[in-house]
């Protein structure tokens, strides 16, 4: 018995870990509204944390009217949304009305991961409990824009485009949950990476990557190309 509960608490305690590294999505109502700025009945669990602002139009529908992103424990900015169209729907006065619904953090279960290599890749993974976004995705992504390396407005519109909600990125001796909607750091925890190797600019398994398939040099520092995500 003793044997069995053991087991279990090894291969829970990764999943504890992990669960509190990432806000989790909150399900609120906006209480009041001043300008751009919004009052919310309960505040979201980190400053920097985006969330979308659900209005109700009536006989069944309702659509995002507006993307918010909170500044002060309970206190929040909103502009409107670009995350959705809903050209079938009316244009609102206004892109948030009290009583309207947030919810903060979405799409947070949608994680793209910046890693140096694989076996790095792997060990973040392997923690379950997300969608994973893989990062060819976003590299096929930055060759079609003729970018090189990442940065947080190219991150944003691959959020869009992709529906990403967070990104998970390896730093040096730390990894951090980076909010492309924001653009802010809603998490960092210690990390150590697995092995010495960097690919630059982050682990993809594109081949040509090597060749300069980015549209930049073929070498560089992985760390440093991570760095400007703060």
């Amino acid at each position: 018995m003793k044997k069995t509960v053991k087991l279990i608490s090894l291969f829970l305690f990764p999943l504890i870990l992990s669960a509190g590294f990432f806000p989790p999505t909150v399900h609120t109502t906006i209480k009041s509204v001043e300008g751009n700025k919004v009052t919310l009945a309960k505040p979201l669990p980190v400053n920097g944390m985006s969330g979308i602002v659900m209005h109700n139009f009536g006989k069944g529908l309702s659509a995002i009217t507006g993307v918010l992103t909170q500044v002060s424990p309970g206190v929040a900015t909103v502009r409107k949304g670009d995350l959705l169209d809903h050209k079938g729907l009316p244009t609102p006065k206004s892109v948030a009305r009290p009583g309207d619904k947030v919810i903060g953090g979405y799409l947070y279960s949608n994680v793209l991961v910046l890693a140096p290599n694989a076996q790095t890749y792997s060990k973040i993974t392997r923690s379950g409990g997300r969608f994973w976004i893989h990062p060819d995705l976003y590299a096929a992504f930055l060759a079609r824009e003729g970018d090189s390396a990442p940065t947080p407005s190219n991150l944003a519109k691959f959020a869009r485009e992709a529906q990403v909600g967070l990104v998970y990125v390896v730093q040096k001796n730390r990894a951090v949950l980076f909010d492309p909607i924001s653009g802010h750091v809603v998490g960092s925890k210690p990390f150590t990476p697995v092995g010495t190797e960097a690919k630059y600019p982050f682990y993809t398994r594109f081949s040509k990557v090597s060749g300069g398939w980015f549209g930049g040099s073929s070498k560089g520092d992985y760390y440093k190309s991570v760095g400007a995500i703060q």
